[in-house]
């Protein structure tokens, strides 16, 4: 069974990634033989250097997916360094908690750019280039709140609704083409996003008693679900927006 989840001779650009769950699915991937290109606003020298303890190549690029112009450039710079990209998980996103009534124009726009308008633009980017080789693995983040609507992130949960319609519209055009686009739904994760309803003992309390596992998730916690969607395991599943929630979605 090995070789169906093998990822050994992959070129693998993950955004985001310098830490949380984005590193976390990078190192999962580098695990399983993938090369890792991170790209991310800030360095991922702590990214690099914990692939290359197990022994992985890793490839870190610098960008702002809030300028609009930056994921076409990034795509370009990724496909330059080995040629070619065969997996792409699109993490990188930004969360503003506000009540929505006092939601700023700024609030609202960085978080719809950089969630949702990077997000389809990487995927329209990096599909052509799949496309013109006849296979890849798109994995797009998406959230509990592409099915729910949370509270105070208007702008967050309208990103994450709009990943999971991405995915479906690209898997429905581009699954004949040898691409195969699918979806991660995180579930309450351990991470910096998420830091301050962790620090509120309520609301933490709150979520915990809804988990059925009993505990927020972790990064590493996202290194299966990435490598067998970006794997040959997962060759027939298109479209799908996979839950890694310790069970919230059935509770």
């Amino acid at each position: 069974m090995e070789p169906l989840f093998s990822l050994e001779g992959k070129v693998a650009l993950v955004t985001g990634a310098s830490r949380g769950l984005g590193q976390g699915m990078a190192m999962g991937l580098a695990k399983a033989g993938a090369t890792v290109i991170g790209a991310g606003l800030s360095g991922s020298s702590d990214t690099k250097e914990k692939i290359e303890a197990l022994g992985g190549i890793y490839h870190e690029l610098t960008v702002d997916l809030s300028d609009l112009d930056e994921p076409v450039k990034l795509a370009k710079q990724a496909i330059a360094i080995t040629g070619r990209v065969d997996i792409l998980i699109n993490n990188a996103g930004i969360i503003r908690r506000k009540p929505a009534a006092e939601y700023t124009d700024a609030d609202w726009f960085e978080v719809i750019n950089i969630n949702q308008n990077a997000v389809f633009l990487l995927c329209r980017e990096i599909g052509k280039h799949m496309i013109e080789k006849g296979s890849g693995k798109i994995i797009n983040i998406a959230s509990m709140l592409s099915y729910q609507g949370g509270l105070t992130v208007p702008s967050y949960a309208a990103s994450k609704h709009a990943v999971a319609g991405i995915t479906k519209s690209l898997a429905n055009e581009w699954s004949s083409k040898g691409v195969n686009v699918n979806a991660i739904a995180p579930g309450y994760m351990a991470t910096d996003n998420t830091a301050p309803i962790r620090n509120n003992p309520d609301r933490k309390a709150s979520i915990e008693s809804r988990i059925p596992q009993g505990r927020w998730g972790t990064p590493e916690d996202l290194q299966g679900a990435a490598i067998f969607l970006a794997s040959d395991a997962s060759n027939y599943v298109n479209g799908h927006v996979l839950c890694v929630d310790g069970g919230w979605m059935g509770s």
